[in-house]
């Protein structure tokens, strides 16, 4: 019975064997060790829309762009599938009308699900989407103003891109995303209280940067 044991044991040790490669291949090359993290350094340019009313008048709001660097991490949980979660914080300024509401600083973490097309050539487009939690924070009043405060939310992410591989663990990357976002805003002129609703953000960011994957 022990060698009957033994050797179905034996058996099953190879067959388990014989089989990971293949199960591997139908995963990806890349979901066991090579390819599964990837890493991107880029520096963005944050184009961010803005409009929106001041409540009780006729001042429209809008929002200075921005150019910031930017990290992300992306995991690969099989060969066309992975998650990005993007990291980056830039200075932007308010204004209402010709009026200059001050500035604040945004933290938008922003995770994202992609699907890369073609992951083994060097040319690898994906496309991917996702929800960003946009912070703000710093904010420093304009001339005039008091109390300055961006009120923080979530907003839906969709996002497209390329790696270009120079080898197997460096390339350059191109990357564009759109977050639809709205915000609201409070200040004081004074001791007058105003107030912007729902102000579409709205950004484009658009980057480019190098990547490495391991």
């Amino acid at each position: 019975m022990k060698k009957v044991m033994r050797t179905a044991l034996l058996a099953g040790v190879a067959l388990t064997t014989l089989s990971l490669p293949s199960y591997a291949k139908d995963l990806g090359e890349g979901y066991f060790a090579k390819e599964r993290f990837q890493i991107r350094l880029r520096g963005i340019g944050v184009f961010a829309d803005g409009d929106g009313i001041v409540d009780g008048t006729s001042l429209g709001t809008d929002v200075g762009h921005a150019v910031t660097p930017e990290v992300d991490l992306t995991y690969f949980f099989t060969e066309n599938i992975a998650a990005e979660l993007i990291a980056a914080t830039a200075q932007h300024s308010l204004d209402a009308g010709t009026l200059d509401l001050g500035e604040t600083w945004i933290l938008p973490p922003t995770l994202t699900l992609q699907y890369h097309f073609m992951p083994d050539e060097k040319f690898s487009p994906y496309i991917g989407a996702g929800i960003n939690y946009s912070y703000f924070y710093g904010e420093d009043d304009g001339t005039g103003f008091n109390d300055l405060d961006v009120e923080g939310g979530f907003g839906l992410a969709a996002q497209a891109g390329f790696d270009y591989w120079i080898n197997d663990n460096w390339g350059i990357n191109f990357d564009a995303k759109y977050i639809n976002l709205e915000v609201d805003v409070d200040v004081n002129l004074g001791a007058t209280p105003l107030q912007a609703n729902n102000v579409d953000l709205n950004p484009w960011i658009v980057g480019a940067g190098v990547s490495y994957r391991f």
